[in-house]
């Protein structure tokens, strides 16, 4: 025989008078099948992240295992984590327990049973955070009966109730392992086991991770105490990889004074319960509104009021734990820019935010039912809500600013009382999904209780598949509720036909009301507080390479409150009349070229955009 390569063919075939084309066909023929045998027998390729034996990763950190083909998850053995220093058990998941006492996805059973409010007030304690390093998930808080292990259990954000989770979560062919929160620390090195069954692939070749087979090490400090501003990128570049981690960082406080933490938010998809309380004055900042996405598959089947007492019904009362992302108990949180989504059915909000003098602005907010809860005032504009029925529920007082509303079924139930105003919308849009109509409002009885206050009020909104009536069903004494509405019209700009409209609501006009329209325009005397926040830059100019005589524009998009004055400049001289968000520069010449930035000032603050460069050929 002689060799070739790793392939050895008879040296008689040419002796034979076999042609040394031939020969070669064959030759490539056996290179084929040996390529294929070895394929099959290749060690399976797994993309781990963090990767094998990596530093630097953050502790808040997901496990992420990316397979050849589609994993599918066991109901028994164990997620296992070990400190590598002395093999000490950190963080265990078990698999043969239920995520949580619904089906997967939140989907199935039953709410629970109606109970009564706390009979006491529920008590916010700042100073040292109860995390499951510290506190045994489930233990209970105010009035309420402890939350049984039967299910995942996790400690979120301080709530020691804890939510049920899902440990894993399969995309495709990516399963994500969610260790409990707040176990891993800095300066440490982990390994982890995952036992035979957990996760699976269809060949059968993935038998989980034995042994150091899977290490990392965190990095060694965390940020700054006293950062002002925090990264969170899910790829682990940033300070956090998640931004529930970024919330815990920053510490309890009811200091108005305290300095302004800003957490931006990397583009990316964060599939993580958020629950913070206890927080004042903190701006989450997405980088981009569509492609910042927060979501959690989550409802009050999935993670229900404790046994024994109801939620969110009145100030003090035990919170809720069945949003995607929930602020409770917080003053001066501004939400921008970034998009929050519930993909469960049910009672489900997208967004829960309880406390005051909050400011939600250029958000995307989609849920089920209760798709949008608010409880305590709150400022909101530019924002489009989605949702499947009561799309905005709470006490209030909120406020709308040109936002954009979609419901399939009633837009709100308002559960405001005497103490404050409920929900007032300015040049809004309500637009009904599907192909039927349903209501602006409602305020039936609930278990026995009116609403005899209930407001909601519409002053130049545009509504499409409003149903003629208007408004829903009112329970209890109506004397005191408004339900008004001035200069509402169709998508087309004609006025709304109210002729049909329930008699217990009203329509303003011009000239008997106009004290009471130009007071419920302005949002500070609905919200006892007027709204302030410094210009945040959403959108960057860009730079552009053009021949002289053509013409282009610089665009930048800024969020402030009010709204802000603007000054582009060029090589840092201020451009005469560039006074607005947008520059249009016609029929440029090569002296035209440079640095273009734009700076937006209000009375909160001043922004400067990074520098645009124009290059004239």
């Amino acid at each position: 025989m002689e060799s070739s390569g790793f392939l050895q063919f008879p040296f008689n075939m040419v002796k034979q008078g076999m042609s040394r084309y031939r020969i070669l066909r064959i030759a490539g023929t056996l290179l084929l099948l040996a390529t294929s045998v070895a394929a099959q027998r290749a060690p399976l390729t797994i993309i781990r992240f963090p990767a094998d034996k990596s530093v630097g990763v953050n502790p808040d950190t997901h496990l992420v295992l990316t397979f050849p083909s589609a994993p599918t998850l066991g109901k028994s053995g164990q997620i296992r984590i070990f400190d590598a220093a002395d093999n000490k058990l950190v963080d265990t998941l078990d698999m043969s327990i239920p995520s949580g006492p619904a089906a997967a996805g939140g989907r199935g059973g039953a709410p629970a049973p109606a109970a009564p409010m706390t009979p006491v007030p529920y008590e916010y304690t700042l100073g040292r955070r109860a995390t499951n390093a510290n506190t045994a998930p489930g233990t209970p808080s105010g009035v309420a009966t402890p939350t049984p292990a039967t299910s995942q259990l996790t400690i979120i954000g301080g709530f020691t109730d804890a939510f049920h989770f899902y440990p894993v979560i399969v995309h495709d062919n990516t399963a994500t392992i969610y260790p409990h929160n707040n176990l891993l620390t800095y300066n440490k090195t982990y390994y982890v086991q995952i036992d035979p069954g957990v996760i699976t692939i269809g060949d059968g070749s993935f038998t989980g991770i034995t042994g150091r087979g899977w290490t990392f090490t965190t990095k060694r400090a965390a940020p700054a105490a006293n950062s002002v501003r925090l990264n969170v990128s899910g790829d682990g570049s940033g300070d956090f990889n998640t931004v529930q981690g970024a919330l815990d960082f920053i510490p309890d406080s009811n200091n108005v004074a305290a300095n302004r933490v800003t957490i931006f938010i990397q583009n990316g998809t964060y599939e993580e319960i958020v629950y913070f309380r206890n927080k004042t004055n903190v701006t989450l900042l997405g980088e981009d509104r569509e492609r910042v996405l927060v979501t959690y598959p989550n409802n009050e089947v999935f993670n229900p009021h404790p046994a024994n007492v109801s939620t969110n019904e009145v100030p003090g009362t035990f919170p809720s734990r069945r949003a995607s992302f929930m602020g409770d108990n917080s003053k001066g949180i501004h939400l921008i820019n970034f998009s929050i989504r519930n993909p469960t059915n049910g009672q489900a909000e997208g967004l829960l935010l309880m406390g005051s003098q909050n400011i939600v602005s250029n958000m995307n907010i989609a849920g089920s039912g209760d798709a949008l809860q608010l409880n305590g005032s709150t400022y909101l504009t530019e924002c489009l809500v989605e949702g499947a029925g009561d799309t905005i529920l709470g006490r209030g007082p909120e406020f709308f600013d040109h936002c954009e509303l979609r419901s399939r079924g009633v837009f709100m139930w308002i559960r405001n009382t005497d103490a404050n105003h409920g929900n007032v919308f300015v040049n809004s849009k309500f637009l009904t999904t599907g192909n039927g109509m349903t209501e602006i409002a409602r305020a039936p009885t609930n278990n026995g209780k009116n609403y005899p206050y209930a407001e909601a009020v519409l002053i130049h909104c545009i509504l499409g598949g409003i149903s003629p009536v208007g408004w829903g069903a009112m329970g209890g004494d109506t004397t005191n509720m408004r339900y008004w509405e001035y200069n509402s019209t169709t998508s087309d700009g004609k006025p709304v036909d109210v002729s049909q409209r329930k008699p217990e609501s009203k329509q303003l006009t011009m000239p008997k009301d106009a004290e009471i329209i130009a007071n419920y325009s302005n949002p500070a005397w609905v919200l006892g507080w007027t709204p302030t926040m410094a210009p945040l830059i959403l959108m960057q100019p860009v730079g552009a390479a053009t021949s002289a005589g053509q013409s282009l524009t610089l665009n930048a998009k800024i969020a402030a409150i009010p709204a802000p004055s603007f000054q582009w400049l060029r090589n840092g001289v201020a451009i005469p009349g560039a006074t607005s968000a947008t520059l249009n520069l016609n029929n440029v010449r090569p002296g035209d070229g440079g640095t273009y930035t734009v700076t937006a000032a209000n009375s909160s603050g001043r922004v400067t955009s990074n520098p645009a460069t124009l290059i004239v050929r």
